[in-house]
């Protein structure tokens, strides 16, 4: 597999599953500018959506969308248990949670990430985000993970969103269980070593 990721987006979050699994792996980074990998691809060709991540198959097959990727990879590795079973309830609360981190908190981070937004845009966002972070932040006051004792794929997503902050200056000491969290999160070993790899730690 090929992961094609650019450092510190929604990528990361896949990136840290596939070290979480132990699945061998190749990166290659996408300039977003250009639409061109570190290996000389044209990026457009692999995902016409022209946004990261993508994940190239062994059989030639290409995913794309973050929480697609997570699914996908926790599924390739049910011994690890970074997902649970088809069918059962607490699978549809994952996805339940993979829903909103995109929706929800994911996305509002658009306006930010556009120069060009309207102030009016990004302080709307910055607003949304609040309301969104006093909500997590009751929920991971009460429990380590999203889905309760057990670290899962949805805490690889929300853990990369929540690094977003250090971009644009919302200070997560305001929500003490989410800086928490991410130091939980980040002092994992998977998420250790895709941060070096990504650049974003030494």
């Amino acid at each position: 597999m090929k992961l094609y990721y650019f450092p510190g987006a929604c990528s990361l979050a896949a990136h840290i599953v596939l070290r979480e699994t132990g699945c061998a792996f190749d990166l290659d980074a996408v300039n977003i500018g250009t639409k061109t990998t570190s290996a000389g691809e044209d990026f457009q060709k692999i995902n016409p959506k022209g946004y990261v991540p993508a994940l190239s198959l062994d059989d030639g097959q290409v995913l794309t969308e973050v929480g697609t990727l997570l699914l996908y990879l926790a599924d390739r590795k049910p011994e690890n248990g970074l997902a649970p079973e088809p069918g059962t309830m607490e699978r549809y609360r994952l996805l339940e949670w993979i829903s909103f981190i995109s929706s929800e908190v994911h996305k509002q981070y658009g306006p930010l990430w556009n120069a060009g937004s309207p102030e009016a845009s990004q302080q709307a966002a910055r607003e949304l985000l609040e309301c969104r972070y006093d909500y997590l932040n009751r929920i991971l006051g009460a429990r380590p993970y999203l889905m309760g004792e057990r670290y899962s794929v949805v805490d690889a997503y929300l853990f990369t969103v929540l690094n977003w902050c250090n971009f644009h200056s919302i200070d997560l000491g305001r929500w003490p269980a989410l800086e928490e969290y991410v130091a939980r999160i980040a002092a994992r070993p998977a998420a250790q070593a895709a941060m070096k790899a990504e650049g974003l730690v030494r």
